[in-house]
């Protein structure tokens, strides 16, 4: 089966890293299926943001499931007792900021997986970045090399022979290169969302580790910023 004829699951968060990577998969000549997750973020804008990121790069099903993460909380993503954090001059925070959200990757890559093996798709697509990560443990390459080898363990059709892959376009891309990638693609990055702390029309606070490494990526990439910011 050629490429072209294949399936891929694409997880899709309405912000930057995930429209660049639908588009790459979608160049790559796969038929994608978007999942996107409501899984007890502060804000909404991020899931209508990845609504139109499906519509616009034409994925043939896109779907929301509805998790609770922030019923644990532990995370200033989910738990409204923590306040996400602003960056001080200009720097972007040291160590596993308090942004992560414990276990996030490994349960959406369950999600993925699970829908994958209904679809009968090999092919898991996920934006993690190794580079601009901003210290998340669950976007590292080890990360998603150990969850390959799990996720061919785990599933009748690794058992029966398949190989499910996991891919991850951006891992060892910086932002800057990502967004010229993108471009070239014909991403508009306009109606993206990757503000940790957006308010309901999609604004961005500017001052979030998010947005930081946002703008550092459209400077280095030399492209007007068309971020809307508050």
């Amino acid at each position: 089966m050629s490429v072209k004829n294949k399936k891929a699951v694409l997880l899709l968060s309405g912000g930057l890293d995930s429209a660049t990577v639908l588009a790459m998969a979608r160049a790559e000549g796969y038929a994608c299926y978007g999942l996107s997750f409501d899984y007890g973020q502060k804000h909404f804008a991020e899931l209508q943001a990845a609504k139109q990121v499906a519509a616009k790069f034409e994925v043939v099903e896109h779907q929301t499931l509805h998790l609770d993460l922030n019923q644990f909380g532990g995370s200033a993503l989910t738990d409204k007792n923590i306040d996400v954090p602003i960056a001080e001059n200009n720097g972007i925070s040291e160590g596993i900021p308090i942004t992560y959200v414990p276990a996030r990757n490994t349960i959406f890559l369950s999600m993925a997986l699970a829908w994958a093996e209904v679809l009968q798709a090999d092919d898991i697509f996920i934006g993690v970045n190794a580079v601009d990560y901003s210290g998340y443990p669950d976007c590292r390459p080890e990360f998603i090399k150990a969850y390959e080898v799990m996720a061919n363990l785990a599933t009748k059709v690794g058992v029966e022979g398949h190989h499910l892959r996991i891919h991850t376009p951006l891992i060892d891309m910086s932002k800057s290169q990502i967004i010229q990638a993108g471009m070239a693609l014909g991403v508009d990055y306009s109606i993206t969302v990757s503000c940790y702390a957006a308010d309901e029309q999609g604004k961005a606070c500017g001052e979030c580790d998010s947005c930081r490494l946002r703008r550092i990526g459209f400077e280095g990439a030399k492209v007007a910023d068309p971020t809307l910011y508050k």
